[in-house]
């Protein structure tokens, strides 16, 4: 959850909040006690390895590749649909 900081606080220990910014914390600003804004944290990219994807899905369930061709095809029609 973000922690509520005065506009006043953001001006004067920017340094610190930009510190816990770039270790994932937010922050909402504040006006008169009033939310004005929100400071959140860039996400990052991240490189993630081919082992590590594999280990993640090794315990996933398997999919049937039939049941889930009939599964989108009763969602949704394939037809294309001309306008004229």
């Amino acid at each position: 959850m973000a922690r509520m900081i005065s506009q006043r606080e953001l001006r004067n220990d920017n340094a610190a909040i930009m510190r816990e910014l770039e270790v994932g914390h937010g922050f909402i600003v504040t006006r008169h006690g009033q939310p004005i804004a929100e400071l959140t944290p860039l996400r990052r990219h991240r490189f993630v390895s081919k082992n590590a994807v594999v280990a993640n899905f090794a315990n996933a369930p398997r999919i049937n590749l039939q049941q889930l061709r009939e599964d989108l095809d009763a969602l949704g029609s394939q037809e294309i649909a001309l306008r004229g």
